[in-house]
Order: C-alpha cells, then sequence, then structure tokens
C-alpha cells in the first residue's frame, strides 16, 4: 500500500476504491480517531509553556522573581487592570470544563475532557495568537450529581489570573445558568463555545448560502433538530440577526417545541427552550416529516449519524435547501445522501467534507478581538459582529454551493475578524481600552504570525518532532481493516 503523506494531502486516494462512499466516509472518521490516539500518546498531549522573556544572564532572574517582582505586585494592587500590560493575563484565556458533555461522547468524567480542552488551546494559539490553558473541573456534588454552581464558583475566584473564560462541553441544562450567571457576574468575558461560538459560524455559513440561493434570512422556513445548548443558541442568534421565529420549529429529544410543551415550561432549568416554545412553531406543528414539508433550510446539532436525518425529509424541503448537519464525529446524513435527497447546499462539522462549520474559525478572532479591548464580556452584538466578518471575508474572496465559508487556513480570516469584534466591543460599551479597527487588526496578525512562526521554528530546529510515517500508516490500516 502507498504510504500516507504527513500532511494527510493524500488520505482520499489511499482509500480502498471498492469502498462505498459510505465506508469511504466511515474509514476517514476511524483513521482520525486511531491517529489521535497514536500521536496523542507519542507527544504526551499538544500543549507545553515556555517563556516570552529572555534570560541573558541568571541575575536576571532577580527582575523576572524575586526581589524585583515585588516592584509588579503592588502596581498591580494599586491598580488591578495593570495585570493586563505587566503579565500574560490579557493573552490568555481559561478553557474550563466539567466534561459531562464532551462532543458527541457524553460524560467523560473530569480527566476525559482534557484532550479537547487542550486542542481548543492549541487553535487558540495557532489560529488567533492566544495562548490558552485547559482545566477540567469536578463538578459533581455529594449526590453524584454535577452541580453547575461549582463550576460557577471555580470561575469566579480564578477569573483574576485571565483574560477570558472558554466554557466548553458542559451539558445542558447546567450550561444555560453557568453561561448566564458568569457573563453578568464576571468582570472578564465568558464565552460558551459550544453555544456562542457554534451560533456565530453557523450564522456565517448561512448568510452566505442565503445569497447563493437568493433568499432573504427574514422570509425562509427554518427547522431545527436537535435543541442542546448549540442549537438553542444558534436559533437565539440567527433570530437576532433577523429571521423571524415564527417561520422557524425546533425539536428535542421528546419532540416539537411550542406553548403546550408544560414539561419544558415546568423543569425551570430549561427556561432557554421554554424561551423559544413562546416564540416558534406557533401552529403547533408536531412531527419532522410535516415540519419538514416546505422548509428551506435545517440546522442538525443533534447526535451522531449517519442516518439521524432521513433522506425522506429532505425530499420534501423547498427548492434550493440548506442543510446543515453538524453533529460530531459523524454528521446526522452524509453530504452526499443528502444531495441525493435533493439538498442544494450541505454544510457539515467536518474538515474533510465541503463547506465546514465548525467553530475553530470563530473563536479564535472572537477571543482575540476581545482581549486586545480588555473586554469585560462578549456580546451577542459581538457574535453577530464576527459571523457578518467571516461572511464578508468569504464572499469577497469567493464563495459556491461547495464552498461557502472561510476554511481554518485562510489565516487572514482571524485579524479581520477580530478587529471587527473589538470594534463592536467598544461600540456595545464593554471594553475597557479603545484602538482603531487598524489598530486592532495590525496586533492581531502580528500575534498570530508570531505564534504560526514559533511553532515553525521550534519544528524546524526538532523540539517539536514530526509525526513518524509508521504511526500515520498504521492508523489508516487498522481503519481499513476495521470497515472491510
Amino acid at each position: 500500500m502507498k504510504k500516507i503523506n504527513i500532511t494527510l494531502d493524500n488520505l482520499e486516494e489511499l482509500i480502498p476504491e471498492s469502498f462505498t462512499q459510505e465506508q469511504k466516509a466511515k474509514t476517514k472518521t476511524l483513521f482520525y480517531k486511531e491517529l489521535a490516539l497514536r500521536a496523542h500518546r507519542f507527544y504526551n498531549g499538544k500543549m507545553q509553556t515556555l517563556p516570552k522573556a529572555p534570560v541573558v544572564g541568571f541575575n536576571w532572574f532577580n527582575a523576572w522573581y524575586t526581589p524585583g517582582v515585588s516592584k509588579i505586585s503592588t502596581t498591580i494592587r494599586d491598580d488591578n487592570d495593570t495585570s493586563y500590560e505587566l503579565t500574560n493575563r490579557g493573552n490568555l484565556v481559561a478553557v474550563v470544563s466539567d466534561s459531562t458533555r464532551v462532543l458527541g461522547d457524553g460524560d467523560c468524567t473530569p480527566p476525559g475532557g482534557m484532550g479537547v480542552m487542550e486542542g481548543k488551546a492549541f487553535l487558540m494559539k495557532y489560529l488567533g495568537g492566544v495562548d490558552g490553558i485547559a482545566i477540567c473541573v469536578d463538578s459533581r456534588g455529594p449526590d453524584g450529581k454535577n452541580d453547575p454552581e461549582k463550576i460557577i464558583d471555580f470561575v469566579k475566584m480564578s477569573q483574576y489570573s485571565f483574560g477570558a473564560i472558554n466554557l466548553e462541553d458542559i451539558a445542558q441544562p447546567n450550561c444555560y445558568r453557568v453561561l448566564d450567571v458568569l457573563r453578568e457576574e464576571c468582570d472578564i468575558p465568558v464565552w460558551h463555545d459550544d453555544a456562542q461560538g457554534t451560533a456565530c459560524v453557523t450564522l456565517a455559513g448561512l448568510i452566505n448560502a442565503l445569497k447563493l440561493v437568493d433568499k432573504k434570512m427574514e422570509d425562509v422556513k427554518i427547522v431545527y433538530y436537535g435543541a442542546g445548548a448549540s442549537n438553542a443558541t444558534i436559533a437565539r442568534i440567527v433570530n437576532a440577526a433577523g429571521a423571524d421565529p415564527a417561520k422557524s420549529i425546533m425539536f428535542d429529544s421528546t419532540g416539537a417545541l411550542h406553548t403546550g410543551r408544560k414539561d419544558i415550561e415546568e423543569d425551570k432549568r430549561f427556561y432557554r427552550k421554554w424561551e423559544l416554545c413562546q416564540i416558534t412553531n406557533p401552529d403547533k406543528v408536531e412531527t419532522m416529516e410535516e415540519a419538514m414539508i416546505g422548509a428551506d433550510v435545517l440546522i442538525a446539532l443533534s447526535k451522531p449519524g449517519p442516518d439521524v436525518v432521513k433522506k425522506e425529509w429532505i425530499q420534501v424541503m423547498a427548492d434550493k435547501s440548506i442543510v446543515f448537519v453538524c453533529a460530531n464525529p459523524v454528521p446526522e446524513i452524509y453530504p452526499y445522501a443528502a444531495k441525493e435527497a435533493g439538498a442544494y447546499i450541505v454544510a457539515t462539522g467536518r474538515g474533510d467534507f465541503p463547506n465546514q462549520v465548525n467553530n475553530s474559525i470563530g473563536f479564535p478572532g472572537i477571543l482575540k478581538g476581545a482581549l486586545l479591548v480588555r473586554a469585560r464580556k462578549i456580546t451577542d452584538n459581538m457574535a453577530i459582529a464576527a459571523a457578518e466578518a467571516i461572511a464578508r471575508f468569504s464572499e469577497k474572496r469567493g464563495i459556491h454551493t461547495e464552498d461557502i465559508i472561510a476554511k481554518m487556513s485562510e489565516s487572514e480570516v482571524f485579524p479581520y475578524e477580530a478587529a471587527d469584534v473589538a470594534m463592536q466591543a467598544i461600540k456595545d460599551g464593554v471594553a475597557r481600552k479603545e484602538m482603531t479597527w487598524q489598530e486592532a487588526y495590525d496586533i492581531a496578525k502580528k500575534d498570530i504570525e508570531h505564534a504560526r512562526a514559533t511553532t515553525q521554528s521550534l519544528i524546524d530546529h526538532g523540539f517539536i518532532q514530526q509525526p513518524p510515517e509508521e504511526m500515520l500508516n498504521e492508523a489508516l490500516q487498522a481503519a481499513i481493516d476495521a470497515v472491510k
């Protein structure tokens, strides 16, 4: 068998031609899982801490540490905001999770989320020039149930070490209370990437998809499949961006949301879902089969597929239908199957299919923009500004049905996005520091270039090893054998 190259660019051609499209998709999924396990074991994770200041001589430790550092402590004591200038706080984000809903794998126990949280920190640094640290906490109380107050207390106590907090993989309904309380009670941005981040990038993709099909946001009928933190927030952000909630229908694991759902109304923990019950689905449509008739858009963030979203549902959608199936690691329906059913534009959360709608294009730039102006929070307006920036950037470089949104490899999108977010923070009155759009863009671009150059230098000098070829080929062979 021909060997796979380390950039993985020839993966597609190495999968047996005799495999069906579904087998090929399964092979790619299993390959990345097998590779991830081998690569994480080889590198012992993927993040490390390195100095940003030089050690010219050992006498410098008298300045970096005691006795000189005493001046830093007392200066910050007298004006806490100087901590953004005198420490790394202003460019440092804590990625906080209790690991109760890790991607599509559910509750993985507190340490089980570390791989994802390190991955988030990895993307923050390489894509956004932001330092991140993974923190997985145990939110279980004496009764063994996960208590949102424990996460809230932890973040409130630790906020003074960071410029922002990125919440991640916290199961609903706890995620709603954690985010809403911390957004109001912390003096730094607290951002839930599974919710606001996913909403931002989904909105960006939807804006451009609607341009391609010549439909307006306020006119389209949208069906949301799944009512977790991601989709509930997507609906809120999409409505804020101009969609008509009365023309949308949302489904959770029990059925359609509407004012007749007393189970949601009575469980106060699900207040975000109840808000959607009150403004969507006025006709109280009960089934997906009925809801999908004439729908212009399907946004699914439910459970991993395939075959969770049925071909029959897509077949009854409106002309030039838009289908976002973003469950991980396997979309609710494979793109080829959705296209066979009549979908005009299909997006997923995966980078090995066209139209990846994934947080990775959003949160690095959003957090960078918030940090640049030392924002106190990330408002919904800032998330919408980021979505519009991504959509505008993508449209300028050209979009089509198989390419509706910029990819994470397009490094220019992140400083562009960061600058727009910074300007919106100033406009919303949540910024501690003011700057021009160009100043924000230039700083973000410089920091991103520095992060990438530093990583490349470590590779060039052998401090970061290249992945062994046998690791990649063993992973591919294991995936092929499992699918045969």
